[in-house]
């Protein structure tokens, strides 16, 4: 069951989210029935989901059977483990992390300004020092490739999130949580401090009481 005080209902922290990742993983449903799970890039570009890739391919056979697809996409902060919080018991170890899950239609783009404005996106994602001509239809060094590439958008008709970092700890667990991180000092565990203290009700540490 989806716990209300992980959900996070602010869509331009949402959309942010998006614009940093770049991978993802989509769902589609096979011939056969069963769900299919592709990973791959990705870019968020103005309200849409858009991935690219070969013409052919299971993927491409899914999306013209069916349109309806899930895409999904998490990034993990920390793992929390048991004995910060627990001396004996396993049960407390868990994980911090932002997760983002998406239901919409994949439709194929057969527009080359939108295929090239898609793949623009895309460099300015993952290369955005440059060192390349601008993506131009217009470019005959551009327009074979351009052609011969599928750019796939997704119509996004749901969108949710899920952020989880300790909003529903109690004050003397949250402050050992992240006391441990503060001392353990590894990955993001710094960037993991700063969102718990963004998204949970009780991170003062002045000794308040708080309801």
């Amino acid at each position: 069951m989806r716990r209300k005080e992980f959900e996070m209902m602010d869509h331009a922290e949402t959309e942010a989210f998006l614009q940093e990742m770049s991978f993802g993983v989509l769902g589609t449903i096979n011939g056969d029935g069963w769900p299919e799970l592709t990973p791959l890039n990705f870019v968020y570009h103005n309200g849409h989901i858009y991935f690219h890739g070969s013409v052919a391919g299971r993927k491409m056979k899914n999306l013209k059977a069916d349109q309806r697809v899930t895409f999904s996409v998490a990034k993990e902060y920390a793992i929390i483990p048991s004995y910060f919080t627990e001396e004996k018991l396993a049960c407390p170890a868990t994980a911090f992390f932002k997760s983002v899950i998406i239901k919409g239609f994949a439709e194929i783009v057969p527009d080359l300004t939108e295929k090239a404005e898609a793949l623009t996106a895309f460099m300015q994602k993952l290369q955005p020092e440059g060192g390349y001509a601008p993506i131009d239809p217009e470019d005959p060094d551009y327009t074979g490739q351009i052609k011969s590439t599928s750019v796939v958008r997704i119509n996004v008709q749901e969108m949710s999130a899920k952020y989880k970092f300790g909003q529903n700890a109690k004050q003397p667990a949250y402050e050992k949580i992240s006391d441990g991180l503060i001392e353990r000092n590894q990955g993001l565990d710094k960037e993991t401090v700063a969102m718990m203290e963004a998204l949970c009700p009780h991170h003062r540490k002045n000794g308040d009481d708080l309801a």
